[in-house]
């Protein structure tokens, strides 16, 4: 009687051990299917904004080569590069790369779309969309001047929606 009784208490403390183990494994796939669906928050997109503005671009004026905030200068004047490459051209292409790299869209990410665009006082200078609007969306302006002229660039994250 005694060798029964010890196997029956085996037998419930491996079925208790199983139990736990589930119920673990279920809130394991629920806090990790929560973590993903994290909203791009407004102050991401202001220093996103801050950050590309000053990056060195490989295009050069006379006195070096120029960060972007001067290549939007330099675009809405029509400057070329020292090299003779458009410098709108050159503000397009890395603009496109860093946006696309920091800002990955498609439908199995969070981030479903963004829209990128540069303006002056005088007009629109450049505006770059990715995938899909959004409802659900966090954006930021940063407005800045050179020589009496204004100058705005507004980024727009999309996201998933709730």
């Amino acid at each position: 009687m005694k060798n029964k009784k010890a196997q029956e208490e085996m037998v419930g403390f491996a079925l208790i051990i199983i139990v736990v183990a589930v119920i673990l494994l279920v809130f394991l796939s629920f806090s990790l299917r929560t973590g993903q669906k994290e909203p791009v928050e407004s102050y991401e997109v202001e220093s996103f904004i801050q950050s590309f503005l000053q990056y060195t671009s490989d295009c050069s004026d006379n006195f070096g080569n120029m960060e972007i905030q001067e290549l939007i200068f330099a675009c809405n004047e029509n400057i070329i590069c020292v090299d003779e490459r458009d410098t709108c051209e050159v503000l397009r292409g890395t603009l496109t790369n860093i946006v696309g790299e920091s800002w990955k869209t498609g439908s199995d990410r969070p981030v479903k779309g963004y829209e990128l665009l540069i303006s002056s006082s005088s007009g629109e200078i450049m505006n770059l969309i990715e995938g899909e609007r959004t409802t659900n969306l966090k954006g930021a302006t940063q407005p800045f001047f050179k020589g009496g002229e204004s100058f705005d660039i507004t980024f727009t994250a999309y996201y998933e929606s709730n």
